[in-house]
């Protein structure tokens, strides 16, 4: 299986400094990343290590549903999958932490009712590799069959 990467550049302390991190594999972009913006409630179009691991995971989420819900007999006319992940202190170990994640997937699902939907969103959650990769994080959902 392939190895992905991403690199970042940065300059200056945190508080007062700023990078930007490149998707070396795909070559899809570089974004600006910088503490006080991470921190704060308006992005205002600096992206975050949160939200790139909640692209990161609704991606990978959405790939694991599709193949549990065909499986189970499914016709997926469309999914639709957010991923929040949440920065808070770190009570513990002081700094901060991942302090949750919250998987939200609605779907058109030819062939399924909402009880086995719900089955294969609790196994996707379960089973997708980047939720395996997060077990240090709680991570609730939320799915529902729309239409």
């Amino acid at each position: 299986m392939p190895t992905r990467s991403a690199r970042t550049a940065w300059n200056g302390d945190l508080m007062s400094g700023s990078g930007q991190v490149e998707l070396s594999s795909s070559g899809a972009g570089t974004f600006d990343v910088n503490f006080p913006k991470r921190a704060a409630d308006e992005a205002d179009g600096t992206t975050s290590p949160e939200e790139l691991v909640a692209g990161a995971h609704s991606a990978c989420y959405a790939m694991s549903l599709s193949n549990l819900l065909a499986e189970a007999g499914g016709t997926i006319h469309s999914l639709d999958v957010t991923a929040d992940v949440t920065l808070g202190p770190d009570k513990e170990a002081g700094g901060f932490r991942l302090t949750g994640i919250t998987l939200t997937a609605r779907g058109e699902i030819e062939g399924l009712d909402d009880a086995a939907f719900k089955d294969a969103a609790e196994k996707a959650k379960a089973g997708c590799p980047i939720s395996k990769a997060l077990t240090g994080v709680e991570i609730t959902l939320d799915a529902a069959l729309e239409g």
